[in-house]
């Protein structure tokens, strides 16, 4: 119904934004990662948004990026993890972080989160698995130089973005590339 609000920033309550469009005071909930990209207030602001019709309550939710939205929607279809929950893993690490930490199959990522346990961590795991991970794959921080190198050999090679990402995993962190390259041939090789 509501899709995306722009109008002036007027009030600042973390997570708890109000925007004014033209005089009507919108009450919107935004992840960590959207409140500290906002502008000063009384400066003008676009937010996309995600409304929710409750049998109490109406609430509006906003993303600086679409990704934050689209990751938002995914989270909440899954049973149990409903709007305030997912605004915690938003809040608790980015998109690029969450894909990254469903790929890998990272339970340990998303315990990190507050209020999240170990059973809602491994179903976010579950039910995201081939929705968001698949986007990102790679590690967006690579241990050292040599890393780096082994992935790119693996993706010269042929290997998906996915599975190099996965043998990258499994290595020592201080392998040298040409045995670092070797032990995720074999591995990928299994």
């Amino acid at each position: 119904m509501i899709g995306r609000l722009h109008g002036q920033l007027v009030e600042k309550n973390p997570p708890q934004l109000i925007v004014d469009c033209n005089g009507v005071g919108y009450e919107v909930s935004v992840p960590m990662s959207t409140f500290y990209n906002l502008p000063a207030l009384g400066e003008k602001v676009t937010l996309l948004t995600h409304f929710v019709v409750r049998e109490d309550a109406q609430l509006l939710y906003g993303f600086a990026t679409q990704a934050e939205r689209e990751a938002f929607r995914q989270l909440i279809k899954i049973s149990g993890v409903g709007p305030r929950t997912a605004l915690a893993v938003l809040s608790g690490m980015s998109v690029a972080e969450l894909s990254q930490a469903i790929t890998l199959q990272e339970a340990g990522r998303l315990v990190k989160v507050p209020g999240i346990g170990k059973k809602t961590a491994e179903r976010l795991l579950l039910e995201l698995k081939g929705k968001l991970g698949a986007d990102i794959g790679l590690p967006t921080h690579l241990a050292n130089d040599a890393q780096g190198d082994i992935l790119q050999a693996l993706l010269a090679l042929g290997y998906s973005d996915k599975e190099a990402a996965i043998s990258l995993k499994a290595l020592p962190k201080d392998v040298g590339v040409s045995e670092g390259i070797k032990l995720a041939l074999r591995a990928l090789g299994k």
